[in-house]
């Protein structure tokens, strides 16, 4: 289990990895979209923090002696720089409302490699991928309250994430039956398996 839980949590590592390069590509070009000088600003600084974390994560491929997949990098990387580019003719709430979405994706993302990290043996790397996972519930947040500020109501929400203090280490699928992930079309959420909670008062506070 420990072997295959390992490179399971490569894998969710090197995808966020890849990930964060389109995310911070991206957001530095919703950045320079935007008319309010405060809003770029705020953008520009999730962008950095999404750099943050690229650079954690690659630390910690290194730790488990891997490092970030080249093909999903080169495409994360044209993903993010062409996403960038249309926030300039795609209007302000477009973007907005990508980047909430895509946001509350990122924190299942990193509840999922604590949950993997603990299979494989590597508790050292939880907190900071729960410090991660919180990080990105803030982005969410900001993005969703961005959206909502417009008072749209044609345009359904995604749904909303758990409360802060609920993030976990947790896997996405049966603990006895660890295996690649399958993502429904259009959608970067998942359900997490009734078992696949790993719930551990020692967490709480370590991401902080």
């Amino acid at each position: 289990m420990d072997a295959r839980a390992r490179r399971e949590l490569v894998v969710v590592l090197q995808r966020a990895h890849a990930g964060e390069l389109a995310a911070a590509l991206a957001y530095e070009g919703h950045a320079r979209s935007l008319a309010d000088p405060v809003e770029a600003a705020e953008v520009r600084e999730i962008g950095r923090q999404e750099l943050q974390h690229r650079r954690s994560v690659g630390q910690m491929l290194a730790g488990l002696g891997r490092g970030p997949s080249r093909l999903r990098e080169a495409l994360f990387h044209r993903i993010g720089a062409v996403l960038g580019g249309l926030c300039r003719v795609s209007g302000w709430l477009a973007p907005m409302y990508g980047a909430g979405r895509l946001e509350s994706g990122n924190i299942q993302e990193y509840e999922e490699a604590a949950g993997l990290a603990l299979l494989a043996g590597r508790p050292d790397l939880v907190p900071d991928l729960l410090r991660m996972a919180e990080v990105e519930w803030d982005h969410e947040r900001y993005f969703r309250a961005k959206v909502l500020s417009r008072g749209i109501s044609f345009l359904p929400l995604w749904t909303a994430p758990p409360p802060r203090e609920s993030i976990a280490p947790r896997l996405y699928f049966s603990p006895g039956k660890l295996r690649r992930r399958g993502r429904s079309p259009g959608s970067r959420g998942l359900q997490a398996h009734p078992a696949g909670l790993l719930p551990s008062p020692s967490w709480r506070g370590t991401a902080r």
